[in-house]
């Protein structure tokens, strides 16, 4: 059966590697060291995600979890800097979703996202409004690898599993999809998607994304 319709994940695959000014202004704002601050920081992560923290209230259980002097101040910019660190873009893949677009295939980005990063990504990027759905993990109360989540972006793009591709960075979503009949990919880089693409047969329904240009090109 031909695919239909192609669903991206956000971080790590519409968007290039988070953004370190602001990583590091979070790590100098909490004075933790950085494995630290990154067992914390990822602790509650999922919760934020399904929507059971609010991204004020996910930096405020930070705040009670390390005990840290944090002003209000400080955690309104602890909140802005993490939106910010998520709120970049990868040129090359979102031509190739232009493509895709243009060839006539249906395209959603499936996240798992909280609301405060969300709204960041939305002041910035008029892009994300090109795809056709947006399932976006919060707004649901449920995130990757909730077989759930899935069946809804499924729905909103009216295709059988079989029809859809999903791209993905972390394996453990990629298996998910799979076990619906979803057909999955793990995505690296642009190179490697485009011999994934080739070796099981999915250029025959899709055009191959450009290389990126190389400096100097």
């Amino acid at each position: 059966m031909s695919i239909r319709a192609v669903i991206f994940d956000y971080g790590m695959v519409l968007t290039g590697p988070p953004v370190q000014r602001a990583h590091d202004g979070m790590v100098r704002i909490t004075g933790l060291p950085v494995d630290e601050f990154e067992k914390l920081y990822w602790a509650d992560r999922h919760a934020y995600d399904e929507g059971k923290l609010s991204g004020t209230a996910f930096w405020q259980k930070f705040k009670l979890s390390t005990g840290l002097p944090l002003t209000d101040q400080l955690l309104e910019e602890l909140n802005r800097l993490d939106a910010q660190m998520w709120t970049t873009s990868d040129p090359a893949m979102l031509a190739w979703h232009d493509q895709l677009k243009a060839q006539g295939i249906r395209t959603a980005i499936l996240s798992n996202m909280g609301d405060s990063v969300l709204e960041n990504i939305e002041r910035e990027f008029a892009w994300i409004h090109g795809f056709d759905v947006q399932v976006w993990s919060f707004q649901l109360g449920m995130a990757k690898p909730d077989a759930g989540i899935y069946r809804h972006a499924l729905e909103k793009l009216e295709t059988r599993p079989e029809e859809t591709l999903f791209l993905d960075d972390k394996q453990v979503n990629i298996d998910a999809a799979r076990e619906l009949g979803i057909e999955g990919l793990l995505f690296t880089n642009v190179d490697q998607l485009r011999r994934d693409l080739v070796t099981h047969g999915f250029d025959r329904d899709l055009l191959l994304p450009a290389l990126p240009a190389l400096p100097g090109d």
